[in-house]
């Protein structure tokens, strides 16, 4: 492998895993990159999938007093997540990653319209949250099942939609949003790369250099997104949603 195609795959790693960390979107860098080199859609799906694993996961000590906090509130949301994540892979593996290469632009914009109304959506909604006094309600968690089976079989804005779902479940800080979030996608992770790994369609060689960057990237990304004003890393996030969806929209990925 040329040097100039590892600092390639390496710098895509780096945007997309500090990107995913802070907002979701990795896969606007890393994905059409390996493309670029040359791998086929279905083995850049598999392989861009296995290396932003770290990302999140990386992620996550920066968010430990939000994850303490989070409590056992969690293993709820994790565990629809990674069951979806097993489903999604599956289905693509079965069934290849058409319908879903079509489908991506519209699902980007509307996750990012979603994501931009859920808060006020949820305060419409707060009473039927007191009144349970459950977070992790069966509609909300179906929702995040659906989502994690998309997570699974492509990915790409899964950050801005799984944000969305967990902001109308109720999550409306958006530090403990954003680590409850990267703790599902790392539970959506996990088995599909098992999947994928086991399926002998993700070129190891492009994703452990783009892994490498990932992991760099995440865990960076995690740390400076707690530091910027909550309301400029909203609407940080809901232009870049925008910005995807038009990319996607022209480039027809």
């Amino acid at each position: 492998m040329d040097y100039w195609v590892v600092i390639f795959l390496f710098g895509a790693g780096l945007a997309g895993g500090g990107l995913s960390a802070v907002a979701g979107g990795a896969s606007f860098f890393t994905f059409p990159a390996l493309i670029l080199l040359g791998l086929s859609p279905l083995v850049a799906n598999a392989t861009n999938f296995v290396a932003l694993v770290p990302s999140n996961m990386a992620a996550l000590p920066a968010f430990r007093s939000e994850l303490r906090q989070l409590g056992r509130s969690i293993l709820i949301p994790v565990f629809v997540g990674s069951v979806g994540g097993l489903t999604g892979a599956l289905i693509l593996i079965n069934l290849g990653g058409g319908f879903f290469a079509i489908a991506v632009p519209y699902l980007m914009g509307a996750a990012t319209i979603l994501y931009a109304v859920a808060p006020h959506i949820r305060k419409a909604i707060s009473h039927i949250h007191r009144a349970d006094g459950n977070r992790n309600s069966p509609g909300v968690m179906f929702l995040l099942f659906v989502l994690s089976i998309y997570g699974g079989y492509f990915g790409a804005g899964l950050g801005q939609i799984v944000m969305a779902a967990l902001i109308l479940n109720g999550y409306d800080d958006f530090h403990i949003t954003n680590a409850l979030k990267n703790a599902v996608i790392s539970a959506i992770s996990i088995f599909s790369v098992l999947v994928y790994g086991l399926s002998d369609t993700v070129s190891w060689s492009h994703a452990l250099i783009m892994m490498a960057g990932a992991i760099i990237g995440g865990y960076s990304g995690g740390a400076v997104s707690k530091h910027i004003p909550q309301k400029a890393l909203r609407s940080g996030v809901i232009v870049f949603g925008t910005f995807l969806t038009i990319y996607y929209f022209v480039s027809g990925v």
